[in-house]
């Protein structure tokens, strides 16, 4: 499970004294606690799954990556440096990301399945992509990829 995972790479990085890596695992850590306190309500007393901790740090990723544009037109090397060393610790933890090709396959065989035709059908594809591909694929290239194909 990936909890287990991430729980072994905390101890792992207080080990070795990497205190970045501790404080990147341990915010992945707090947001996961959040995202389970949140699912309570619903009923679900174990947890988000992995597939939900997967999306998550997905999400977390998405909002490094906004940030570091914002930190380069504001001249802040600093953040972008950190900003991008919290995005390759993140990275440790999904499974190995589909290259520009194979999203392109993926979108392809998605738009077959779910029958768009035109860009109002994306929504259907993107999801359809969100289902089979979580954790493996940047939504945001995916997205650029749809409208091409269906723009």
């Amino acid at each position: 499970m990936l909890r287990d995972e991430l729980k072994d790479a905390l101890k792992t990085a207080m080990l070795a004294k990497e205190e970045k890596a501790v404080g990147t695992i341990r915010m992945i850590m707090a947001k996961m606690k959040d995202q389970d306190i949140a699912a309570r309500p619903s009923g679900n007393t174990d947890g988000i799954n992995d597939e939900q901790i997967l999306s998550m740090m997905q999400g977390m990723i998405k909002q490094r990556r906004e940030s570091i544009e914002l930190y380069k037109k504001g001249n802040r090397q600093d953040l972008v440096d950190q900003e991008s060393a919290e995005i390759a610790i993140i990275e440790r933890f999904l499974p190995q990301q589909m290259d520009e090709a194979a999203i392109k396959d993926a979108v392809a065989k998605a738009i077959a399945a779910t029958g768009a035709a035109s860009i109002k059908d994306m929504g259907k594809v993107m999801g359809e992509l969100k289902k089979a591909y979580t954790g493996q694929m940047d939504f945001a290239a995916a997205g650029a990829v749809v409208k091409g194909l269906l723009g």
